[in-house]
């Protein structure tokens, strides 16, 4: 009977696949992501990050050179008519800035290929929870394919770009900011602590700001996932035809919070431009009263004018990463709702969870 069973069988799958000794692949695995970003970006990208921090520090430190030489070249060399120091000075002023030229090079191309590397993943981590996941229902597949394809196409970038610079960007200009306001402190206190003062109604008004784009840049993503999601719906069931209310609402919507988002935006630029300048016209007076007074040099309010110069981009650099760093925040909690398998639609609609 095992034999006749056994030469039957060949007979009764006529017709199907033949049988393969290949293991079946087993369903998409949900994938476990951390619950905050800086937690996600020390355990995917943790060795980069010191990596990108000790180039950051090199580059600092390489910064500062260029100063002390000058100072050099200028009271040493050519004070004393010291050609042989003069050659050697200028030297090393030469492979020094070629050395933080390479510096800056091999930091910019690591950072930016660490970010990729996280879009990357982030849309692969997309691609399986919410393009290959098993969905019975139809509507609710749709649902999580429009909210993957809006992840990939315009959600992961932002993420990726931030983990590329989370660490090593205030590493960098943080450290640009101390150097220099150390500096003017040892120069002349009370007129450092004029140039410090600008910079506390920024350390207010920004974080709030900021707060409102973040709701703002958070319900367009909403809104922009809902419309991803019905455009792979009606694809899905051969609608030709969107209906039109629906979706001029929505583009509407979108159109309406972009333009509440550039609002306040470029208002804190402005206030942010302004403040600068006022703190350039108080440390003119501030300064020329202590030199009629005989308390400074002149040489001291030109230092003073040129390092409020100095510290101006890294710290709007420093407000431009903190922007980027709540905004990073928000996106990756959405992303990592869709990815930990959480219904998108649930998602879209209460992204706090």
């Amino acid at each position: 009977m095992t034999e006749t069973a056994a030469r039957a069988s060949p007979k009764t799958t006529r017709g199907k696949r033949a049988p393969t000794n290949r293991p079946i692949p087993a369903p998409p695995q949900q994938v476990q992501m951390p619950a905050g970003l800086y937690r996600y970006i020390w355990q995917t990208t943790g060795r980069a990050q010191i990596l990108l921090s000790l180039l950051s520090i090199c580059i600092f430190l390489l910064d500062l050179v260029p100063l002390e030489l000058q100072r050099r070249i200028v009271n040493d060399a050519i004070g004393q008519k010291a050609f042989a120091a003069l050659i050697w000075l200028c030297g090393i002023y030469a492979v020094t800035v070629l050395v933080q030229g390479a510096a800056k090079l091999v930091w910019n191309v690591y950072r930016n290929s660490t970010g990729e590397a996280t879009s990357q993943r982030l849309r692969l981590e997309t691609f399986t929870a919410a393009l290959r996941h098993p969905e019975p229902d139809a509507a609710n597949a749709a649902n999580k394919e429009g909210v993957g394809v809006s992840i990939i196409m315009s959600e992961a970038d932002p993420v990726g770009l931030f983990v590329a610079t989370s660490i090593s960007e205030p590493v960098l200009h943080g450290g640009v900011l101390i150097a220099v306001f150390s500096y003017l402190i040892f120069l002349q206190p009370s007129m450092a602590a004029v140039a410090l003062a600008l910079f506390v109604p920024q350390c207010l008004f920004v974080p709030l700001v900021q707060k409102a784009i973040n709701r703002r840049t958070e319900a367009r993503i909403r809104i922009m996932r809902r419309l991803s999601a019905d455009i792979v719906a009606e694809t899905a069931d051969g609608v030709l035809e969107r209906e039109a209310r629906s979706y001029t609402r929505r583009v509407r919507d979108i159109y309406l919070l972009n333009m509440q988002i550039y609002r306040r935006k470029y208002a804190t630029n402005f206030l942010i431009n302004l403040l600068y300048h006022f703190g350039t016209v108080g440390i003119l007076f501030v300064g020329g009263w202590f030199v009629m007074q005989g308390r400074t040099e002149v040489g001291t309010v030109v230092a003073f004018v040129s390092g409020l110069t100095k510290v101006n981009d890294p710290w709007n650099d420093l407000v431009t990463f903190f922007r980027d760093m709540t905004n990073a925040r928000m996106k990756y909690r959405l992303i990592a709702n869709v990815i930990a398998d959480q219904d998108p639609a649930e998602a879209a609609e209460n992204p706090s969870r």
